[in-house]
């Protein structure tokens, strides 16, 4: 194809067409750097070993046709999925799921969304050729991406393919839209060539119609959809109870905070002691965000003098020890309901946060530290709602869990606003399923 006749097609001007050339150029240069990365990645989480050649756009078996296709890039996006993909069944009875991923935590949670029949693939490092490849081999009716993941190459391929795609659940914080459109002649066509998008709120919205998507509607956050596991809420309800007295959490923490958090610790350790207290009043549980992290952080507090317990090692009860170290996947429920409140890891440090939905529906309340926005609107509504509580540091993020684990009648009705924030935001998996399936009649009808 011609350069004139290419941007005509994708309505390119010409300075929008070379920078997608040189993002091209630079990122086909990256793929050794790629490989190197994942080998280095797969000594630690052997997932990334797994069908490296998937990631350039070679595939062992038939090409086929006829996939939904659903990128879920890591854990949070792919439990969001499911929800959705759950509900894309009940009104889509028989579909084929083609799933993709870019991260171990996404694929190995991955493994219990796909059926029989279904396909999981790790999604194509964005080259115009392997994102060619990609699509040419699979040809989805419709390819649903979740929350912030739109890649160049990715969506120009879907367009030369006329193969719809949707961005749903999407976010975009005020910061991802700045850095966007500091790099408009790059990001404004592969916004402008998503077929639709539905925000998560009406400020999502606004940032990505400034940016030229099509926006279709504001659907709310489906993670409000998800239910935890009764078998692990009724099983850490019972361990709190039989332990007999309060746990403070650090759940899903980052590199930096778990170490401030032991100094905050320490400090208020060395002032029950001044004080003239014996022991402590409170059970310390803390679960890193990443798992590989683990052996790190369990060499922390081992350094600081505490004695840690491994939720891996427990049989029937957790073990005595100065910090529980939750070191599992998957058991989040588990550890918000063992807990009395939580502190909101990532939130501490420039991380952005963490998920908080799956915390307030376990009734958990929580402390959350200045950096929340990569969940703006849910640690808004949450501190709005009484279900949370906002802090500048660590320091006065301990203070105030300490605090609030003291004041029981007010620790209660916290956990019954956690409840009610949960169920006022649910309903968006069922609606969203629509509108994609809406969205794809359409397309279908052209």
């Amino acid at each position: 194809m011609s350069i004139n006749r290419y941007l005509m097609a994708k309505k390119l001007s010409g300075i929008e067409y070379w920078a997608l050339r040189l993002y091209s150029g630079l990122v086909w240069l990256l793929q050794p750097w790629l490989r190197k990365k994942l080998y280095r990645r797969a000594k630690r989480e052997h997932e990334y070993g797994l069908l490296v050649e998937e990631r350039f756009g070679h595939y062992r078996d038939a090409s086929s046709f006829g996939w939904v296709w659903v990128h879920a890039v890591s854990l949070g996006e792919t439990r969001a999925a499911a929800l959705l993909i759950d509900q894309l069944r009940a009104l889509r009875p028989g579909m084929t799921l083609l799933l993709t991923h870019s991260t171990a935590t996404g694929w190995a949670a991955g493994k219990s969304v796909v059926r029989p029949g279904d396909r999981q693939v790790w999604l194509p490092w964005d080259t115009r050729h392997a994102t060619k490849y990609f699509l040419e081999h699979f040809r989805p009716v419709v390819g649903i991406l979740l929350e912030t993941e739109v890649w160049p190459n990715l969506v120009n391929s879907c367009a030369q393919q006329r193969t719809p795609l949707l961005l749903v659940n999407a976010r975009l914080n005020a910061s991802s839209f700045e850095s966007a459109n500091r790099l408009r002649w790059l990001s404004g066509p592969a916004y402008a060539n998503l077929t639709a998008v539905f925000a998560q709120s009406a400020a999502d919205a606004e940032r990505f119609e400034q940016l030229g998507a099509t926006v279709k509607g504001v659907l709310g956050n489906i993670k409000f959809d998800a239910q935890p596991a009764v078998d692990q809420l009724l099983q850490g309800r019972e361990w709190r109870r039989l332990f007999g007295r309060p746990v403070l959490a650090l759940i899903s923490s980052r590199e930096g905070e778990e170490a401030a958090f032991i100094a905050a610790l320490l400090a208020h350790k060395t002032s029950r002691k001044h004080a003239g207290s014996d022991g402590d009043l409170v059970q310390i549980l803390v679960v890193p965000r990443h798992p590989q992290r683990v052996d790190d952080v369990a060499r922390l507090f081992d350094s600081a003098g505490f004695s840690v317990s491994r939720r891996t090692h427990w049989k029937s009860h957790p073990t005595r020890a100065d910090v529980w170290l939750g070191d599992s996947m998957g058991e989040l429920a588990l550890y918000y309901s063992m807990c009395d409140v939580a502190m909101l890891g990532g939130s501490f440090e420039r991380f952005g946060g963490q998920n908080l939905i799956e915390a307030a529906a376990c009734g958990c309340p929580l402390v959350m530290g200045p950096h929340t926005y990569n969940f703006s609107d849910a640690a808004e509504w949450a501190e709005r709602s009484g279900a949370a509580r906002r802090v500048s540091d660590m320091t006065s993020g301990f203070a105030t869990a300490l605090k609030w684990i003291h004041q029981p009648d007010a620790l209660t009705e916290a956990q019954g606003k956690c409840l009610n924030f949960a169920l006022a935001h649910q309903g968006a998996s069922q609606k969203t399923a629509s509108a994609i399936l809406s969205v794809l009649a359409d397309e279908q009808d052209r």
